[in-house]
């Protein structure tokens, strides 16, 4: 089973961005951690602030990976791109938020992600990911 991760923008900032929202931890610190605990899955990582980017690697993605796990972060609730990437590929894609977006501003209840993923889990911290993962297996 091969996975790959995709992290949108400012989750580069992880352990050091609002830490009381999304935790202390870098994510390539959690990552280390997933590739440990899920050792028999091929674990790839992506992160990028530009929406461009991660359009080209959910394109790139697709016949190469059993499954994408998605935070497009900010993009979630703003790009049209992502979702119709998203749709364009024969991937299953599973959104993740480590924040519970519904209980932050209203702007973020709505996701053009969420209509074209195979799942969507949130409010966890960095577990998300790994319950994402596991809804793959």
């Amino acid at each position: 089973m091969k996975l790959l991760i995709v992290n949108g923008p400012n989750l580069n900032l992880l352990g050091k961005r609002e830490p009381g929202i999304y935790g202390s931890q870098t994510f390539e610190a959690f990552f280390e951690t997933l590739k440990e605990k899920f050792s028999s899955v091929s674990l790839s990582y992506f992160q990028s602030n530009i929406e461009g980017e991660m359009i080209t690697e959910i394109q790139n993605a697709d016949g190469v990976y059993d499954g994408i796990i998605l935070n497009a972060g900010a993009y979630t609730h703003t790009s049209i791109a992502i979702a119709d990437a998203i749709k364009a590929i024969g991937v299953p894609v599973v959104e993740v938020h480590i924040s519970n977006t519904f209980a932050r501003e209203a702007y973020r209840h709505q996701s053009y992600i969420s209509p074209n993923a195979k799942g969507v889990i949130l409010g966890f911290g960095m577990q998300s990911y790994t319950l994402a993962i596991q809804s793959f297996l």
